[in-house]
């Protein structure tokens, strides 16, 4: 539903334009409500309600009774924050998720199919410029014909 990479800026209230062709994907789905929650490699994830629901079900079933599912879970569910979009399109981003992801103004949002991501510019171009090269080698350890 989400797919490419746009470069955007917080305003000065902290918030966050979020890209038309990605508005325009949740309005043909009937999305209205998002969820906000820290990300892996220092970004922030944007599920719809109906994919937050998946990925809520599929993380509590993980056994509380190992420690890393607790911290996992603890880390993931209290950094969530529950959205809408108002009607310029914009977001504001709390700023715990702001502060966890390095984000200061300047941000990169991609689409991850499922998901959107909100990166910090200058860590997206870190993370782009030490993975890039290893796209390939990915590729042919993780799919298979």
């Amino acid at each position: 539903m989400f797919y490419g990479e746009y470069e955007h800026s917080l305003d000065k209230k902290g918030r966050l334009i979020v890209p038309s062709k990605f508005r325009e994907a949740a309005k043909a789905h009937y999305v209205e409500k998002f969820f906000i929650t820290r990300g892996l490699d220092k970004c922030l994830f944007i599920f719809t309600e109906d994919e937050w629901k998946s990925q809520e079900l599929r993380f509590k079933n993980l056994s509380f009774t190992k420690k890393e599912s607790r911290s996992f879970n603890r880390l993931f569910f209290s950094g969530t924050s529950e959205m809408e979009l108002d009607k310029q399109g914009r977001v504001l981003l709390p700023k715990y998720l702001k502060d966890f992801a390095g984000i200061k103004r300047d941000v990169v949002i991609i689409g991850v199919s499922n998901r959107v991501e909100i990166w910090a510019k200058d860590v997206w171009q870190e993370f782009y410029k030490r993975e890039q090269n290893s796209f390939e080698e990915i590729a042919e350890k993780l799919i298979t014909e």
